[in-house]
């Protein structure tokens, strides 16, 4: 058998942790072949899913010589263990499996409301659609010493994002292995420093950037994002199942999105209505104080996610964070909600949310 031959046939084979095969993760070494005997060197350090992985192509009907296995002595620090030096003394992944649940704006403000109290990193690791550079108001280039990036800061964070090194407007186009050594040279090659927490605002899904970084790094946990609906339930849930498959933790689960408060004054032909009440639909009651002033909140999105999904992890429902016109407002203009605000619901729900995260 020609070695490129067996290799097509290794291609088959999965990973049992990723939908990824064993080739496209480099984890062959060496490979010697002989009309009696196949050698393939496994750069697995896991001995269970090394053994997995040699069962499944002991199982190949196309192989019918001998193989033989054997582990490496050093396989590649991105397979074998994670990263040597100490980024962080807390890394924490912010991600989901569904995009447009506003992951990118909750990252950036606790990252700013962390920021607060200790040394605070936040790297956006979104190939694609980089959000930090508008979030932030920041045009800059990173500047270079001794070869690595300096992150750029601002509200007291240090910043990191593929958006302040891509200034050109045209879409990017990456392939699997240059997204993964991109997401690779964002720990080893940029000068972070002395950092309490660095805050990950990760990609929707659960693909080769979600792959490299378990790979990499040593995760503190992972908090995950959703909206309210079933629809987002669904693809949280896989988001959520990959990191536990990766004996990644789950720290806790933010419902973005959830419900909407109404407030103001009742009138009628320019007269305040102290005591007044307005039905809508038949249903839905709202009531004026002694002053003419009133408050309710709606719920645009009908579902329970954020509970659900936590309840199903065992894990805490870290907060519900409102639908705010404020917070769209600020995200535009790149100024952080928790700081232009600061002292509404929304905001005090992200205060919150970060006493959890530093129990």
């Amino acid at each position: 058998m020609e070695k490129n031959t067996l290799i097509k046939l290794l291609e088959t084979v999965n990973h049992p942790n990723f939908a990824k095969n064993i080739v496209e993760l480099g984890l062959l070494g060496n490979i010697s072949i002989s009309e009696e005997l196949i050698e393939i060197e496994l750069l697995e350090s896991n001995e269970n899913i090394s053994s997995i992985i040699k069962d499944k192509i002991s199982e190949i009907s196309e192989i019918d010589v001998k193989i033989s296995f054997r582990n490496s002595q050093s396989a590649p620090p991105s397979i074998a263990k994670k990263q040597d030096k100490v980024i962080a003394k807390n890394i924490i992944a912010v991600a989901s499996g569904k995009g447009g649940v506003g992951k990118s704006t909750i990252a950036f403000n606790i990252a700013v409301e962390l920021g607060k109290t200790y040394n605070v990193g936040l790297l956006d690791l979104d190939i694609y659609g980089p959000s930090l550079p508008i979030l932030s108001g920041i045009n800059d280039q990173p500047k270079m010493k001794d070869g690595n990036l300096v992150p750029l800061r601002k509200f007291d964070i240090q910043m990191m994002s593929f958006g302040f090194l891509n200034t050109d407007s045209s879409p990017a186009i990456w392939r699997g292995p240059m997204v993964s050594r991109m997401t690779q040279q964002f720990f080893d090659n940029v000068l972070w420093e002395d950092l309490d927490y660095l805050i990950l605002d990760l990609p929707p899904g659960t693909g080769d950037i979600q792959l490299t970084l378990v790979q990499k790094i040593a995760l503190t946990g992972a908090i995950m994002i959703t909206t309210p609906q079933d629809l987002s339930k669904v693809d949280v849930q896989k988001g959520s199942d990959m990191f536990k498959k990766v004996n990644t933790p789950i720290i806790g689960v933010i419902e973005n999105m959830s419900g909407m408060i109404i407030n103001g004054t009742m009138y009628s032909n320019g007269e305040t209505i102290n005591n007044g009440k307005i039905v809508i639909n038949g249903d839905l009651e709202i009531h004026s104080d002694s002053n003419g002033q009133f408050t309710f909140d709606i719920f645009p999105f009908i579902g329970n996610s954020g509970f659900e999904e936590s309840k199903r992890n065992d894990v805490p429902l870290l907060g519900k964070i409102e639908l705010d016109q404020k917070i769209s407002k600020s995200s535009d203009m790149g100024t952080p909600y928790i700081l232009s605000y600061d002292s509404s619901r929304g905001a005090q729900a992200i205060k919150d949310i970060c006493k959890k995260i530093t129990r």
